[in-house]
């Protein structure tokens, strides 16, 4: 066994969170312990998106950081992960000479001996092979052991919906379900040990077990997980709209742990746009969607993701997304500049819309939206909300936090042992991002 010590940063989505659990699982069994700063490493690790230009120009700023250290310590390994590593291979060692190891998203699994090969015997190395359905299939990641009340777990990888904006098919390949009877599994095991609110992730978790002859649907899944004693609330993500079937709106009314929140991208509200996306429905399905949401849970609240400038967006086309802001009133949403992702069939499309009239749109899109999301959020002054309470707050000294079904942080004055416990919390003021209340009784 080892006694060293390696440096982890994650970007990007809930998959990259999970995967880089895994990684510290991993580095663990063969001695490394993991620290806070990079310069008491032997190892650094990045694991990276692809999905967007900002979060690749980041990360490999963040690489570059440690090219000085790796010149003034030559025995620091440097490796690369995640989706950058998937798509770009071989081509990182030739690019970064100081760069050690690379391993794809299917190749977490191999990161002990490739870590182990350089330290011995002083090779770089990269793995990036697309594995077989089989062998995917025994390596999902499953995470037991680590104290924590709320966790992710993934039912499915992959995606085999090719917008064409989107690199994922080609960086976590096609679509695979988990067996349900193992997730389901692994989720006693996590509320035997104390969590009680799960996450089920996947890159479109709605098309769970369509592609399995006697798997469950995604909905079947939700009601098992339902029935699991010790778990108190069920969220999932992501959702693609197409795949978003009554059965699955359906349990938003009759599973009492499945949360009130629902992130739902639509990317765009015009049919043009929509149709150049490949996305496979149009703005007046989506809205018949949101209405059957808000028909059997009321109290439902939906996010979303919105692209700006996609290439042939007219402001014909981006009013059609103003106006869907201003009729589905997101609590919030996540939204881009578009930015070409090489691979891509929207990489080819003509883009002739300057960047300035881009960042035009998008500026009037955020004030639009920052005004919808405040008035959700002030409106939620005076009531009483469940919180599932996570730990201590960072805001002060006896703050407490938690979170709503909203999935909005609330913070609030109580003692530590209420972790890990459902309360009732007063909202007494409302701030961009976290809402401030009073412990009832």
């Amino acid at each position: 066994m080892n006694d060293k010590a390696f440096y982890l940063e994650t970007f990007g989505c809930q998959m990259n969170v999970v995967d880089s659990e895994r990684i510290v699982g991993l580095l663990n069994e063969i001695g490394y312990r993991q620290v806070e700063e990079p310069e008491q490493a032997d190892l650094i690790l990045l694991n990276t998106c692809a999905v967007r230009d900002k979060a690749v120009r980041k990360a490999y700023g963040h690489l570059g950081r440690f090219k000085p250290m790796k010149e003034r310590k030559p025995d620091l390994i440097l490796g690369m992960g995640g989706c950058i590593a998937q798509q770009e291979g071989k081509q990182l060692l030739e690019e970064f000479s100081y760069l050690d190891l690379v391993f794809g998203t299917h190749n977490v699994h191999r990161l002990p001996e490739m870590v182990q090969q350089v330290a011995e015997k002083h090779v770089r190395c990269e793995e990036t092979e697309f594995l077989d359905r089989e062998t995917r299939l025994q390596l999902f990641p499953s995470r037991t052991g680590q104290e924590a009340y709320t966790r992710f777990v993934t039912v499915m990888q992959g995606c085999d919906n090719f917008c064409s904006y989107c690199v994922v098919p080609y960086v976590r390949g096609r679509e695979l379900s988990r067996p349900s009877a193992e997730i389901l599994e692994e989720i006693r095991e996590l509320a035997a040990q104390g969590v009680r609110e799960v996450t089920l992730i996947g890159q479109n978790v709605n098309s769970y077990g369509l592609k399995d002859d006697g798997e469950l649907s995604f909905a079947g899944l939700l009601e098992q997980v339902n029935a699991v004693d010790g778990i108190d609330r069920i969220r999932f993500t992501t959702s693609h709209p197409k795949d978003l079937s009554n059965d699955l709106i359906e349990c938003f009314g009759r599973l009492d742990k499945l949360c009130k929140h629902l992130h739902l991208p639509v990317q765009c509200g015009s049919n043009n746009i929509l149709k150049a996306m490949n996305r496979g429905y149009t703005r007046e399905r989506y809205l018949e969607v949101v209405e059957r949401l808000r028909q059997v849970c009321p109290e439902i609240r939906l996010s979303s993701d919105i692209i700006v400038g996609f290439p042939g967006e007219t402001e014909a086309d981006f009013a059609e997304t103003m106006s869907l802001l201003e009729k589905v009133r997101y609590t919030e949403i996540y939204s881009f500049i578009y930015s070409p992702r090489r691979g891509t069939t929207a990489a080819d499309m003509a883009d002739e819309t300057p960047a300035e009239v881009k960042q035009e749109q998008f500026n009037r899109m955020l004030e639009l939206q920052e005004e919808i999301s405040r008035q959700t959020w002030e409106a939620d002054v005076g009531t009483i909300q469940e919180i599932l309470v996570e730990g201590e707050s960072k805001v002060g000294a006896g703050q407490m936090f938690g979170r709503s079904t909203w999935n909005r942080i609330v913070n609030f004055a109580g003692p530590a042992d209420l972790a890990g416990k459902l309360v009732s919390v007063t909202i007494t003021k409302a701030f961009r991002n976290s809402l401030l209340g009073e412990l009832v009784g």
